[in-house]
C-alpha cells in the first residue's frame, strides 16, 4: 500500500506540474485512446499498480486541464493544495458522514466548517446547514425546507401527506433563473413550468418593481451572481416585499455568495442575508475538489423536518447528526476538505482569492475592449461576456480558442446575443495566465494566427 500511494502521488504531481505547458483541451488523439479502456471484463484480478499505470497513461492526457490557471469555463474552480490533500486523506479514512456514530471526525469537522462559513457569508449564526453534492442538490435541499415551511403555515404536513391535495404553492423566479433551480423545483413536485417569471433588467437582475402581488404559500427565488453577468438581484428590496406577504425567499448563490468574503464587493450582497435559505457551491470559488455543495436554511428545524430520517437500527446521539439535514444518508465526508480549504486560506487568503479573480476578469474585459471587441455586461464580479461580431463569427472564434488549447472559454446566448463567457474563479490563475490567454484570444479573434 505504501508503494502504491507513493506512486499515485508521483503520478498526480506529474500531471499537475505539466498543466502549465500542456493544452487545456485534450487532443482528439488522447480522447480517442480512451477506447483502450473499454476492454472485456477481466476474468482474473489485475495487479493494482498495472491498473493505476493504465489509468494514468490513458486517462491523464484525456483530462481537461481545469486544475490549471487557464481554464475559464462553466465557473469551475481548481483544487487548493490543502483541499486536495485533505480529500486524499479523507479518502483513506473512508468515512461515512451519516452521523457522529459512523464518523465522529466527519460530523465534528462539518460542524466547525459550518460555523466558519456562516460567518464568512454573513448568514445567521444559528441557521441550519447541509453538505451536499453541488448547487442543484443545495437548491433542492433548501427548497424542500421552504416547501415544508410554507405548507406548514397552511396546516399541511407535506412530508407525511405529500402534494396530493396540498394547497398550491406559488413559486416566483427571475427571467434568468438558473436551470438548476428549475430542476430542483421539478424534483420537488413544484413544477418547472408552473413558476411565475419576473422580468429582468439589462444585466439580468430581477426587477423589484415588476414583482407580482404575493399571497398564500409562496417561495421567491433570487440570484446572487448571474451565471452570465455575475450580477445580483436586489435582495434587500425583494426580501422586504416578500416578507411583508409572509413569503419565503431563497437565494441561488452557486458562486456569487462567496462575494461576501471580499470587502470591495459588499454592496453586491446587500440584503442577501435577509433571505430564508441559500445555496452555494464549494467546488467553484472556494476551490475544493468535486463534488461539494452547501445549503443553508435560517430555520434549521424546517431543514431538519424536510430531511431527517428515523429508523431503529440507525444509532443516534444527542448531538447534530449530519444526515438529518441532507437528502443522502450514506455520503462521503466532503466537509473535511472544506474545512482544510478555509483553514489554509484564512480570512485574508479567501479575500485575496475573490478579489484577485475579479481583477483578472476586469483585465480580460479591458484588454478585449481595447482590442475592439464588445463587452456585453457590466463586469461587477468574475464574469465577462464578449462578442466578436456576428453570432456566427463569435461561435467560430470560441471554437478556435477551445481547439487552440492555450485557454478554454465557453459560449452562451444572453439576452439574444451570442457571446463567449469568461469565468475566473481558480486560485491557480496568475497575471501571466491572464495575459497569455488574452493575447491568444485577441490573435485568434483578429485572424492573426
Amino acid at each position: 500500500m505504501k508503494d502504491l500511494l507513493h506512486s499515485t502521488a508521483e503520478r498526480a504531481h506529474h500531471y499537475l506540474r505539466g498543466l502549465n505547458t500542456r493544452s487545456v483541451t485534450p487532443s482528439p488523439a488522447a480522447i480517442a485512446r480512451l477506447e483502450e479502456l473499454a476492454l472485456p471484463f477481466p476474468e482474473a484480478p489485475t495487479p493494482t499498480e498495472a491498473v493505476l499505470e493504465m489509468l494514468d497513461r490513458i486517462g491523464s492526457p484525456a483530462a481537461v486541464g481545469n486544475a490549471g490557471g487557464r481554464y475559464f469555463g462553466f465557473v469551475i474552480g481548481a483544487s487548493l493544495p490543502a483541499a486536495l490533500a485533505a480529500n486524499w486523506l479523507a479518502g483513506a479514512w473512508d468515512q461515512n458522514a451519516y452521523s457522529s456514530v459512523t464518523s465522529p471526525v466527519a460530523a465534528r469537522i462539518e460542524e466547525i466548517a459550518l460555523v466558519w462559513l456562516r460567518g464568512i457569508l454573513g448568514l445567521p449564526p444559528d441557521c441550519g446547514g447541509a453538505f451536499v453534492t453541488g448547487a442543484t442538490m443545495a437548491n433542492f435541499t433548501a427548497l424542500a425546507a421552504a416547501r415544508h415551511e410554507v405548507l406548514g403555515k397552511a396546516a399541511w404536513d407535506v412530508e407525511a401527506k405529500g402534494l396530493f391535495g396540498a394547497p398550491t404553492i406559488t413559486v416566483v423566479v427571475g427571467a434568468e433563473v438558473h436551470p438548476t433551480v428549475l430542476k430542483a423545483l421539478g424534483m420537488l413536485g413544484l413544477g418547472r413550468d408552473r413558476v411565475v417569471t419576473v422580468p429582468v433588467d439589462t444585466q439580468g437582475r430581477m426587477r423589484a418593481d415588476a414583482l407580482p402581488a404575493l399571497s398564500g404559500p409562496t417561495i421567491v427565488c433570487l440570484q446572487a451572481g448571474n451565471v452570465n453577468t455575475g450580477s445580483f438581484d436586489p435582495a434587500n428590496v425583494i426580501c422586504a416585499k416578500a416578507h411583508e406577504a409572509n413569503a419565503w425567499v431563497h437565494v441561488d448563490g452557486a458562486f456569487g455568495l462567496l462575494a461576501a468574503a471580499a470587502p470591495t464587493k459588499a454592496a453586491l450582497i446587500t440584503g442577501v442575508g435577509d433571505a430564508d435559505s441559500w445555496a452555494t457551491d464549494a467546488h467553484k470559488w472556494l476551490n475544493v475538489p468535486y463534488d461539494s455543495g452547501l445549503a443553508f436554511v435560517r430555520n434549521g428545524e424546517a431543514l431538519r423536518a424536510a430531511m431527517a430520517i428515523e429508523a431503529a437500527y440507525l444509532l443516534r446521539e444527542n448531538t447534530r447528526q449530519p444526515a438529518d439535514y441532507t437528502p443522502e444518508t450514506s455520503r462521503r465526508a466532503r466537509g473535511i476538505e472544506v474545512w482544510a480549504a478555509l483553514y489554509s486560506l484564512g480570512r485574508s487568503g479567501l479575500e485575496d482569492l475573490i478579489e484577485r479573480s475579479c481583477r483578472h476578469a476586469a483585465r480580460f474585459a479591458e484588454g478585449l475592449r481595447n482590442a475592439g471587441f464588445e463587452i456585453l455586461n457590466e463586469v461587477v464580479l468574475n464574469q465577462v461576456l464578449v462578442s466578436f461580431g456576428s453570432a456566427e463569427k463569435t461561435r467560430e472564434v470560441i471554437a478556435r480558442i477551445q481547439a487552440d488549447g492555450t485557454c478554454w472559454c465557453g459560449g452562451t446566448v444572453w439576452q439574444g446575443r451570442t457571446a463567449m463567457r469568461i469565468s475566473v474563479c481558480s486560485w491557480a490563475t496568475t497575471e501571466e495566465d491572464v495575459e497569455r490567454s488574452l493575447d491568444r484570444m485577441i490573435q485568434i479573434a483578429s485572424n492573426r494566427n
